[in-house]
């Protein structure tokens, strides 16, 4: 099982790096002082197919998982493996999950500066968090994969890793211009996440490949809304100023909206 993760860590880094190579130079200064409405439009928020490769594989997998027995045996071998040295069920995939995300807020807030100002960061992360949620929750009622531990019918995909892979791809888009190590160091902890699902057994190794796939996916999409979302937020008036930020509260994530005219 490590050597699995361990494999999908090193995809997921190799292809970050090739396509970091595509991406355009922007300088930091004027992007933390002005807002991304008012530049030209870069690849940063351009369509790019080969950005949905690696997350739409993974889809791919996890949903040819339902369909096929022989590809459900590594499910069972994996949980077989995990139960064989009965890991102690800690929560902590609870909080690391949003973990990336609060660290690219954190370091901004320290002075390390990522791509966006606080309020595009704030509209591209919550827009991540409400697409990744609109995809997982109806599939979970439509697929009805029992969850290992056998408490409910909700375990494909797994949310928490959706939204952690959600969170490690924003961390990677907000710093792969500046410190592309720093950038990818978010998906450390949206691994973490994942294999915790599987030690708390709460999902398969199947649930947590497609909720990878997810949560990477909904926060290219995201990137590629923004400015359709900025525009339409900010309106006519040049005066009017929009306040988005995330929350998560009682395994409830959303996104709150102040906007002022």
């Amino acid at each position: 099982m490590k050597l699995i993760f361990s494999g999908l860590l090193i995809i997921l880094l190799s292809s970050q790096n090739l396509l970091a190579q595509d991406s355009l130079a922007v300088k930091k200064d004027s992007i933390d002082s002005v807002s991304v409405a008012h530049l030209p439009l870069d690849k940063a928020y351009q369509f790019n197919y080969k950005k949905l490769i690696i997350p739409a594989a993974f889809i791919t997998y996890g949903v040819a998982t339902l369909k096929f027995d022989k590809l459900k045996q590594l499910n069972f071998s994996t949980r077989s493996e995990i139960n064989e040295h009965q890991p102690d069920h800690i929560r902590l995939d609870n909080y690391t999950q949003f973990a990336p995300a609060a660290l690219v807020y954190g370091l901004n807030a320290f002075g390390v500066e990522g791509k966006h100002n606080f309020r595009d960061r704030s509209i591209i992360y919550g827009t991540s968090l409400l697409l990744a949620s609109a995809v997982i929750m109806p599939t979970k009622h439509l697929a009805k994969e029992e969850r290992p531990d056998q408490s409910n019918r909700l375990s494909f995909p797994s949310g928490h890793t959706a939204f952690a892979f959600a969170s490690a791809q924003f961390m990677y888009r907000e710093y792969k211009d500046t410190n592309f190590w720093l950038g990818v160091s978010g998906y450390s902890l949206a691994v973490f996440t994942g294999v915790y699902r599987m030690l708390n057994d709460k999902h398969w190794f199947s649930d947590v490949v497609a909720g990878a796939g997810i949560g990477i996916l909904s926060t290219e999409a995201s990137y590629w809304l923004y400015p359709k979302i900025n525009k339409l937020l900010s309106g006519k008036n040049k005066n009017s100023s929009v306040m988005m930020m995330p929350f998560y509260q009682n395994k409830t994530a959303g996104i709150g909206l102040v906007k002022n005219f």
